[in-house]
């Protein structure tokens, strides 16, 4: 991403922040919004801090995502200040003075201590001060206000296009160690190797990526969040389902693929079977469609993808209605994404914060229930999986003979399938980031 393609659009961005900010602190009562950018933790009974992880309500303003210490002040008619703390340290990095696109919408103040900061704040008592508790500094401990937190995040499903650029420059990143990622596994190499090959394609190591790689052969895609990393490869790799995202500017993606080491083979035409489902999943991502009926409808195209590759002998219909269908896709379809991976208000049906919309019966684990809008970027994330626990369960239950089981044997080795792409809800066809960066080649 060239440096002009986000400045043209932040301005805007950071336009929209403030007008969402001053009805927050409207609703609150409050004059202030002040948001630390979180602070380093140390271990129990150590000297060794744990990796940091920036407040996301600081990076929705700011690509800063390594300036533990600084703060944002946010009052309505004013220019929005960054304290930023630049240490005087010789023991670790010092941040480098603010430069950079960003830096003109911001009254910018250098302090070398983290207490100087204290002389730049707003009264405390006006405040809304948004962050974890550990961030407290004096009197400035974190309050977070409900009415504040409640219509911010819930107005943080609605990405403005600057964020979108981030998010597309992201999944870029993301699509690149994807590629690196399948080469690897290609070449015989282990779970661990294939790992530190995304990373390096990625140039981003495990701290720095949105959320812990999934990397797994054969059997280990049956595990849903599998992230043990074997360092020796198997005598055999049948099969291979990576999860991994990347980050830009705080912003993250969130990418599935699965390989088959035949790919002329049966294993195979099942991941090409769950592709062309999870394409026409992706194409319901439009204004005004309830994301829980693409749930719903995607419980019905995987048992359909089942019956057709002999693994269930009842209708797909029967088998989502049972609950069959659950045993081989139990997770949600998907959720949103944007500043974090697994993104804020999920089931909010107001900016109030009190009303939530109801996931489906059933279906416990679908992480968004709300309408699709324009602005709003999901995951769509179908799978078909072959988990031992839940197999042995549908085994033991009334519904046994709903299934071939030895077509599920035949398809055990090869753990599970999974193909996730990040898709913009627009005013017209959806945009799918994922895809979009796998055709630029």
């Amino acid at each position: 991403m060239t440096d002009h393609a986000p400045a043209s659009l932040y301005a805007r961005h950071v336009e929209v922040l403030q007008a969402r900010t001053a009805i927050a602190l409207e609703r609150a009562g409050l004059d202030h919004l002040v948001v630390p950018s979180g602070s380093l933790h140390y271990q129990a009974f150590d000297d060794r801090d744990y990796p940091y992880a920036v407040n996301p309500q600081f990076k929705a303003w700011l690509p800063l995502v390594r300036n533990p210490g600084s703060w944002l002040v946010i009052t309505p008619g004013y220019r929005p200040k960054l304290v930023y703390l630049q240490p005087r340290d010789y023991w670790h990095v010092v941040p480098q003075a603010p430069s950079g696109w960003w830096v003109e919408h911001f009254d910018i103040v250098v302090v070398r201590t983290a207490d100087q900061a204290l002389a730049h704040l707003p009264p405390a008592g006006r405040s809304a001060v948004i962050g974890e508790p550990q961030s407290a500094l004096g009197e400035y401990a974190p309050n977070n206000p409900a009415a504040v937190i409640s219509y911010l995040e819930y107005h943080r499903a609605f990405k403005t296009p600057y964020e979108i650029a981030m998010m597309r420059e992201a999944s870029r990143i993301g699509v690149r160690a994807h590629r690196a990622a399948e080469t690897a596994f290609r070449e015989g190499l282990s779970e661990f190797d294939i790992h530190l090959a995304y990373c390096a394609a990625a140039r981003q190591d495990a701290n720095d990526l949105p959320y812990g790689n999934i990397v797994a052969l054969n059997e280990h895609g049956a595990v849903l969040h599998y992230t043990e990393l074997d360092r020796e490869a198997p005598p055999e790799a049948r099969s291979f389902l990576i999860d991994a995202g990347a980050g830009f500017g705080g912003y993250a993606c969130d990418i599935t693929r699965t390989y088959a080491s035949d790919t002329a083979g049966e294993f195979q035409a099942l991941i090409d079977a769950v592709d062309a489902a999870q394409r026409g999943m992706c194409a319901q991502v439009r204004s005004g469609v309830d994301y829980r009926q693409i749930h719903l409808d995607a419980h019905l195209a995987l048992a359909r993808i089942l019956r057709e590759h002999g693994v269930l002998k009842i209708s797909p219909e029967a088998a989502v209605e049972t609950g069959v269908s659950g045993t081989f896709f139990p997770h949600g379809i998907g959720h949103g994404i944007g500043l974090q991976v697994h993104d804020v208000a999920g089931f909010a049906a107001a900016d109030s914060g009190d009303a939530r919309i109801d996931k489906p019966e059933g279906h416990p684990f679908l992480r968004l229930t709300r309408t699709l809008a324009p602005g709003m970027v999901v995951t769509i994330e179908p799978g078909i999986y072959f988990i031992d626990m839940l197999l042995e369960d549908l085994r033991g239950g009334p519904h046994a003979d709903a299934v071939d089981w030895s077509r599920v044997d035949a398809f055990r080795p090869y753990g599970g399938i999974r193909i996730e792409d990040d898709v913009a809800c627009t005013d017209g066809d959806p945009l799918n980031l994922t895809r979009e960066a796998f055709a630029e080649g």
